[in-house]
């Protein structure tokens, strides 16, 4: 029985950070020193970032005048809130984007409507509350009552991989179940002002941003989909200490060294190993023969040393780079929104390998299959110049970008 991800769908909050303008801000901050400032300008510029979202609509350009618990416009200062203030806007705003993206996957998959759910699986990492996301959207789509729900939680960037491992799991016990997966993360209220590297660095990448999609072993027809061939989990030999993420009384608190790229470099080759030796289609094929990559654009320099390890191209590495992009590192949900411009690129047949990294230093990967309508089915023209082209046209409504 072949198991289908399909209809992968976004949202991503209405306020807009534009790269530049929120580097100027930040290493205009009092509380940085001379090197702290040069060290956050030369992340922000090295990021590869043009663009991303946060649900904090004072740091918006034309934002009111009143002070808030994140920002003072009088003075230009990034504010420390207390954890329960930034969970408390957590528990607001998660909710929103995690329904906006699963009604949108489940209005986008044709023959599933919402009475035939039968599993809900949520991810997120940058907060907390219950009733947790996976029953809001239970009760906000309308869903039946005995939808079975499960939240992975505080895993981090790589966490749509154990929610589709789920997925997967519960599909093949049961191939009538229909799985709604989503990823919500709320990244830009954990933001502080030190001068340590790992805190300039976190402040540089990261961004705010859900996507969700329906896994299901049913045969819906020709609408295009990846089929889910294998996945894999692989702890790298070294690397516990430089990448790590704990609660704080200010926010939560990010470890992310800067050797993270450097094991990524020497241990990519040997984490993807048993995922391509349990294919018999790739044993000894060239990691660029799989003509779609699906990399966690965790960052501009974990991205270099991925298409140099593995050998990869420009247009391989394309649809991460143009995520991180125009949208940043949004943790869990980034993956996705690069497999939901992989599958809209992809044709009939052709091979899909995702992969994203995350604490531990685990390594999540997934071989996935394009099957369906044999024609790609394209990315609509951006309406607006300054709109990010992986969610033009029929996505604005999941914008509400300025």
């Amino acid at each position: 029985m072949a198991v289908t991800l399909r209809s992968i769908e976004v949202a991503v909050p209405p306020t807009v950070l534009v790269q530049h303008q929120l580097r100027d801000l930040f290493t205009a901050q009092p509380g940085l020193s001379r090197l702290g400032a040069r060290l956050a300008a030369a992340a922000f510029n090295a990021s590869g970032i043009e663009r991303r979202h946060t649900v904090l609509a004072e740091l918006a350009p034309d934002a009111g005048t009143g002070a808030t618990a994140f920002f003072d416009p009088a003075t230009g200062r990034l504010l420390d809130p207390s954890t329960g203030v930034r969970n408390a806007v957590y528990a607001r705003e998660a909710d929103a984007l995690f329904v906006r993206a699963a009604a949108a996957a489940l209005a986008g998959c044709e023959g599933i409507d919402a009475q035939d759910v039968t599993h809900v699986v949520t991810a997120s990492c940058t907060g907390f509350y219950s009733p947790g996301p996976d029953y809001r959207i239970v009760r906000a789509l309308g869903l039946q009552p005995s939808v079975q729900r499960s939240h992975v939680g505080f895993m981090g960037c790589y966490a749509a991989f154990p929610a589709l491992r789920q997925a997967n799991a519960i599909c093949r016990a049961d191939p009538d179940a229909v799985v709604l997966v989503a990823a919500a993360e709320l990244c830009t209220l954990h933001v502080h002002v030190r001068d340590d590297q790992d805190t300039v660095v976190g402040a540089s990448l990261f961004a705010d941003g859900a996507a969700a999609a329906v896994v299901t072993g049913r045969d819906l027809g020709p609408a295009p989909a990846l089929q889910l061939d294998d996945l894999a989990s692989v702890l790298t030999p070294v690397g516990e200490e430089a990448m790590a993420w704990s609660i704080g009384d200010n926010g939560f608190e990010m470890v992310l060294g800067s050797y993270v790229p450097h094991i990524i470099d020497e241990h990519v080759e040997s984490a993807l190993a048993p995922l391509m030796a349990r294919d018999a289609s790739l044993r000894g094929s060239a990691h660029h023969e799989i003509e779609h990559w699906a990399v966690h654009p965790g960052g501009r320099s974990i991205l270099d040393k991925v298409e140099t390890t593995l050998g990869l191209s420009t247009e391989q590495m394309r649809p991460s780079r143009e995520v991180l992009r125009d949208f940043g590192n949004m943790s869990s949900a980034t993956v996705l929104f690069v497999l939901r411009d992989v599958l809209a690129r992809a044709t009939a047949g052709e091979r899909v390998c995702a992969m994203a990294f995350g604490p531990g230093l685990t390594v999540e990967s997934g071989l996935f299959t394009r099957v369906g309508s044999p024609a790609p089915a394209t990315l609509p023209a951006s309406e607006d110049e300054t709109e990010p082209a992986a969610v033009a046209g029929p996505r604005r409504e999941l914008l509400g970008a300025r």
